[in-house]
């Protein structure tokens, strides 16, 4: 009787998501187009998704655990176009994250955690690195425009 109880409270505290089975899931546009995919193990999302913008093509994709983006990510224009890419841990940007300035011609690569901006920020033009700053708790606290003065100043950074 005691295991019973035990299998029933189980079953009620995990959301039904003990006996459900994963099942690949479409959500659609009022238009009927589709709107993401990816798979889901009762109503949470898990495992690699894709989303996408009006015109059918990938807006960002990405893994999920438990309905909270972890993994890499990737997040693309409407013309296909990669704009960013970098890491979630538990819904939050951390680590290194990429950001593709096409039309200036700049990677802006930031260091984040819990999702802000924490650490260096380097910024590159036609792959020549050409300045960094350094962010406290989302806020600009240091500019460096030369790789020279930048280590001099930071000899501890670990890029």
């Amino acid at each position: 009787m005691n295991k019973l109880i035990i299998l029933f409270l189980i079953y009620s505290l995990s959301g039904n998501q003990l006996f459900s089975q994963k099942e690949y899931h479409y959500e659609y546009y009022p238009n009927g187009m589709v709107k993401a995919e990816g798979w889901k193990l009762g109503e949470i999302r898990v495992d690699f998704w894709h989303f996408y913008h009006l015109n059918g093509k990938v807006s960002h994709e990405g893994h999920f655990n438990n309905n909270k983006k972890n993994g890499y990510w990737y997040y693309y224009s409407d013309k296909s176009t990669l704009l960013k890419e970098g890491h979630f841990i538990n819904d939050k940007a951390e680590k290194w994250w990429i950001i593709y300035d096409i039309a200036a011609g700049i990677t802006r690569k930031y260091q984040y955690q819990n999702n802000k901006k924490e650490g260096y920020c380097l910024l590159y033009r036609n792959n020549k690195l050409f300045k960094a700053e350094r962010y406290i708790n989302d806020m600009k606290t240091g500019e460096w425009t030369d790789v020279f003065s930048f280590k001099r100043d930071n000899p501890n950074a670990s890029l």
